[in-house]
């Protein structure tokens, strides 16, 4: 049955673009609501019109000073408590664009009125990205995220309140789980880099604060609460371990990762340790790319070190050692550095590289057996690894380089359809909006080619306006959390309508605003609370020889 809500209002101007409500006695409309109305032309022709609700006032009709609602409440002078809606016209069916006339009716869109509306009627292909106010799920059209009319995520918001990294793997829950990937969700490959704490370790694990009413949200989004089934988990060695224990304390089944000695000379892996703005504008880069020549004719051992100007280096300090040895011999500099490099270059190249030993010496090495068993793989639906007990340089490094052999991976696969789904936060660290590095190359790399590839980055950040302007522009879907309101107010979040903008200043965790190409206008969405552990307090872990939860785990 329609809910007729009030009527078109008389004293503001009605536009095509924008018009105002009078919302009648008994009903109400809020922010979000979806509201449709018809206006039959001259030529009798029937114009449906769709909008949304952007803004509500209500007033004392008939009020002159401030203290007149005193007097009307208490019955002394007339008035009428009367509220009224900003409605911003979505959608014209057929396309012709006249403004709805005062007095018209106006309901509440409901089902097919509403798809419509929000132009979910001409998704094909769609997946839910929340829910709204009123309990109905949202949808993105899935072509703006494959790369078929545009893709890449980028999500924005305070740190701790906006739920960033939260949203990101509800995205990509929604995605492996709606259907919406068909057959090629068999290979749809997920590659996360966790970087604070271990709070994405446990992916694979039930949330033990997940309750019955966050159950059913999950239902009414057609999605299942559960956990990812497929998670394959990856930290660095723990500092001076013979071994190459993993360096992680909440659980044991995480393995550790590095690179070869010879791997990071093959595979010019090099620069990567000077992946920062201020290393590309230094004058030893040049030092950088000459001594990579050199190590890219390195030779290989069957233990994985690398024999490099005929001298064997298993360790990255002996490795660092050689190179500071070649670049400051007399007999050996003009090869090594090149021509022309003075001294001072060079030692400033050699201070660098010598301060990357501490961090960089336990993720490349070749002094553990059986090094392949120590490589990122991504077998796993979803592959989680965890960067944050290293430092910054070694976060940049080990960004870099996975990010690196997983392009270059899937552009030899020449499998589009079936997407390697990136999820890295804190971008702005690892393409800043201004100067260049290796790892910022990588990305624009991803964000500018890889749609044709099917690699979707989703990136997230604090600030989208410390992030690089050109992997900001090419994400078709642009999400913000809470904002911090100096940040909400740069021309970066153009996007969002003036009142959405001022309401990301104060909007809860676990709500989020959504823009996608298709819908003229951002959508506030509302996502369940994830069904998967996001730290360790909420992991309930298997019962050991079962394989089986244990629902009494942390109570």
């Amino acid at each position: 049955m329609e809910r007729m809500v009030g009527r078109v209002l008389g004293t503001r101007d009605s536009t095509p673009l924008e018009f105002w409500v009078a919302v009648g006695e008994g009903e109400f409309l809020q922010l979000d609501d979806v509201v449709a109305l018809e206006r039959v032309l001259p030529t009798g022709e029937l114009i449906q019109v769709y909008g949304t609700v952007g803004q509500v006032v209500a007033r004392h009709e008939g009020a002159r000073f401030d203290s007149d609602v005193f007097l009307i409440e208490e019955g002394i002078l007339p008035g009428a408590v009367t509220e009224a809606a900003q409605v911003t016209a979505t959608r014209f069916e057929p396309e012709v664009f006249v403004p709805p006339q005062p007095g018209q009716p106006v309901r509440v869109a409901e089902g097919e009125e509403r798809e419509k509306a929000l132009f979910f009627d001409r998704m094909e292909r769609r997946f839910p990205v929340g829910l709204a106010r009123n309990g109905e799920p949202l949808w993105v059209n899935f072509e703006f995220i494959n790369g078929d009319r545009g893709a890449h995520v980028n999500i924005s918001g305070i740190s701790g309140v906006a739920t960033k990294t939260s949203y990101a793997t509800f995205l990509i829950h929604s995605l492996f789980t709606s259907g919406v990937l068909g057959k090629a969700a068999v290979n749809t490959k997920a590659l996360v880099f966790n970087v604070k704490g271990e709070d994405l370790l446990h992916l694979d694990r039930v949330n033990a604060r997940l309750d019955d009413e966050q159950r059913l949200r999950y239902t009414e989004l057609g999605l299942p609460s559960t956990p990812f089934e497929s998670v394959g988990l990856y930290a660095p060695p723990r500092l001076d371990d013979s071994r190459a224990t993993a360096d992680v304390a909440s659980r044991s089944d995480v393995t550790s990762f590095f690179w070869t000695t010879y791997e990071f000379c093959s595979e010019d892996l090099l620069p990567f340790l000077f992946a920062d703005a201020e290393d590309d504008r230094a004058q030893y880069t040049t030092v950088v790319y000459n001594v990579m020549a050199q190590l890219r004719k390195a030779e290989p051992t069957e233990t994985g070190a690398a024999v490099v100007d005929g001298v064997k280096v298993t360790t990255f300090r002996e490795l660092a050692d050689l190179i500071t040895e070649r670049v400051q011999s007399e007999e050996d500099r003009y090869r090594w550095a090149g021509p022309a490099i003075g001294t001072g270059t060079i030692n400033a190249f050699v201070r660098r590289l010598q301060a990357s030993v501490r961090h960089l010496g336990r993720l490349v090495r070749a002094d553990v057996p059986d090094p392949e068993r120590h490589r990122v793989s991504l077998d796993n639906q979803v592959t989680v690894v965890d960067l944050h007990n290293l430092n910054d340089r070694a976060k940049r490094f080990v960004v870099g380089v996975t990010l690196k052999r997983a392009f270059e991976d899937k552009e030899r696969s020449g499998q589009a359809e079936e997407l390697l789904l990136v999820v890295l936060d804190e971008l702005n660290k690892y393409a800043p909006r201004e100067g260049s590095s290796p790892i910022k190359e990588v990305l624009l790399d991803v964000a500018e080619r890889g749609r044709s590839l099917g690699v979707i980055l989703v990136g997230a950040q604090q600030t989208a306006s410390e992030v690089e302007r050109r992997i900001v522009a090419n994400s078709a879907i642009r999400v913000v959390g809470r904002l911090d309101s100096a940040e909400a107010g740069r021309g970066e979040y153009g996007w969002l309508p003036p009142g959405q903008r001022q309401r990301s200043t104060i909007i809860k965790p676990g709500t989020m605003i959504v823009s996608q190409p298709q819908l003229p206008g951002p959508v506030v969405v509302e996502f369940p609370f994830p069904a998967w552990a996001t730290r360790v307090s909420e992991a309930v872990a298997p019962v050991e020889g079962t394989g089986e939860e244990d629902p009494f785990e942390g109570l």
